[in-house]
């Protein structure tokens, strides 16, 4: 089979690959009470099915993408691939609860190979670190655009046939990875393969897992609960445990100085703060519509299709944009549109009306949403080397999944502090509203781009006579322009 030496083809198997990883996590958020009626789940059932898939994907990413670092993208990319499909089976056959469950932890594990696997085969595909950033761009948007195909595709899926169909799109997009995946680049990484630090990878991974099990569990038991405070403190142990070892390890899983970088680490505060902010949507306005207006699920899926046009549509200029502006501009102003468009959420009232009272805040954030994620992906992943291209990708998408599970944690238990549900909501929202405005003014702060070499310099040169013009550095001429937008989307 001849390799896929075009950006084009194999950017657009891993693009579908990444989208339908992040559907996979919100597959079950709105079918989630029919499932729960099916198997006679109670609250501590539903809290970790929701949870099972986020748990493990966001627990084993570093690992993933050690070990996509260690023994190139495309091998591990085969072996999440595979371990999604048969887990995604297993799941439309559950027979009950527990088969169900761990079905869907062994999901997330998959995934959390497939993930950082998919970016390091990205890199050799566009190893020229302009072509990669313009990638990146594009990436970060899918991420997104799966995220709130699941929640859209699944109410009415759930409600026409069976929820147990929606297992039918990771099934098939995995087998059509598989299939393809011998005809993209080998990703072989250059040099001396990294040692895998496998007494981080179990700190990290039990840390994270813990931890995060808290913050899921808090919005059930409350933050004074020993079901909440014991798994957090056990996380947080572990986590300090895997920092020290780090330190003490010759070839570490997370190398002491790669959070430290300014830019990488605002970026992957945006990142974090977006995906709380979207998910917290998600999650509120399904639970506002079904339980407090009495929407059916077909109907609450629909509702959110007006959110899921724009944000097709952001996400294809929001690359182009990136080109264009710079990573730093499109994050930030992202950022800012996003935070207006969960300031207007936070007027939700009881008898608040779909077209006046929410749809306007559901076009600016997924506007917002898509530019954030875009710029955000090529700041957290600039500047790396390609033998840890695979722990970049691993720790961005490990920012993905513990925003919404910290963010939704932190935010439903402000929100339960309120009198009133719909207050509760709205306190919520305006909460979002304000971490993601105050994330725009730290990315804002930073150096405006990065050239090749990872020196960073203005978006724009001054000229001796006082004006300004673009950087040559950083603005591509109109013709690679039209290449790229031809190229990156898909």
């Amino acid at each position: 089979m001849a390799a896929i030496t075009t950006g084009r083809y194999g950017f657009a198997l891993l693009g579908v690959v990444q989208a339908v990883l992040i559907f996979t996590i919100t597959i079950l958020t709105v079918p989630l009470p029919l499932v729960a009626r099916e198997f006679g789940l109670g609250p501590s059932g539903v809290l970790l099915l929701s949870a099972a898939y986020g748990l493990s994907f966001s627990s084993l990413l570093l690992l993933g993408g050690r070990l996509a670092d260690r023994h190139g993208g495309r091998p591990v990319l085969r072996a999440g691939l595979a371990l999604l499909a048969a887990a995604s089976i297993a799941c439309a056959l559950a027979p009950g609860y527990p088969v169900l469950l761990a079905s869907r932890f062994v999901q997330g594990a998959g995934a959390a190979l497939a993930a950082p696997a998919a970016v390091a085969v990205v890199r050799v595909l566009h190893p020229e670190p302009a072509a990669y950033r313009r990638a990146m761009a594009t990436w970060g948007g899918l991420s997104v655009l799966g995220a709130t195909a699941g929640s859209v595709v699944s109410g009415a899926v759930a409600a026409a046939v069976s929820w147990r169909w929606l297992f039918a799109v990771p099934v098939l997009v995995a087998l059509a990875g598989l299939a393809r995946s011998a005809a993209l680049p080998a990703a072989a990484p250059a040099g001396t393969r990294p040692a895998l630090d496998l007494r981080g990878a179990a700190l990290a991974t039990a840390g994270v897992c813990a931890a995060s099990y808290a913050l899921v569990g808090s919005t059930e038991h409350g933050w004074h609960s020993p079901g909440t405070y014991g798994p957090l403190a056990a996380g947080l142990a572990l986590l300090i445990a895997f920092a020290a070892a780090e330190r003490r390890t010759a070839d570490p899983l997370l190398p002491p100085g790669f959070l430290a970088d300014r830019r990488r680490a605002t970026a992957l505060a945006a990142v974090m703060a977006t995906a709380a902010g979207t998910a917290l949507t998600f999650v509120l306005l399904s639970l506002y519509l079904q339980q407090l207006r009495g929407w059916s699920a077909a109907a609450t899926s629909a509702a959110f299709l007006p959110y899921a046009a724009v944000l097709l549509l952001s996400g294809r200029l929001a690359g182009p944009l990136t080109v264009r502006y710079g990573p730093v501009a499109v994050t930030a102003g992202g950022l800012a549109v996003a935070a207006a468009g969960l300031g207007l959420l936070a007027g939700l009232a009881p008898d608040s009306g779909y077209a006046l009272g929410l749809l306007p805040g559901l076009l600016l954030l997924p506007a917002g949403a898509a530019a954030a994620f875009a710029g955000a992906a090529v700041l957290a992943t600039g500047g790396v080397p390609p033998e840890r291209t695979g722990l970049a990708a691993g720790v961005f998408n490990t920012a993905m999944e513990l925003g919404p599970t910290a963010g939704l944690a932190a935010l439903m238990a402000l929100a339960a502090t309120r009198p009133s549900v719909v207050g509760g909501y709205a306190a919520a929202f305006a909460a979002a509203a304000v971490g993601l405005a105050l994330t725009a003014v730290a990315v804002a702060a930073l150096p405006r781009s990065t050239k090749p070499n990872g020196s960073t310099v203005p978006d724009r040169t001054t000229m001796p006579n006082g004006t300004t013009v673009p950087d040559p550095t950083t603005i591509p001429s109109a013709t690679e322009h039209i290449n790229h937008i031809e190229e990156f989307t898909p």
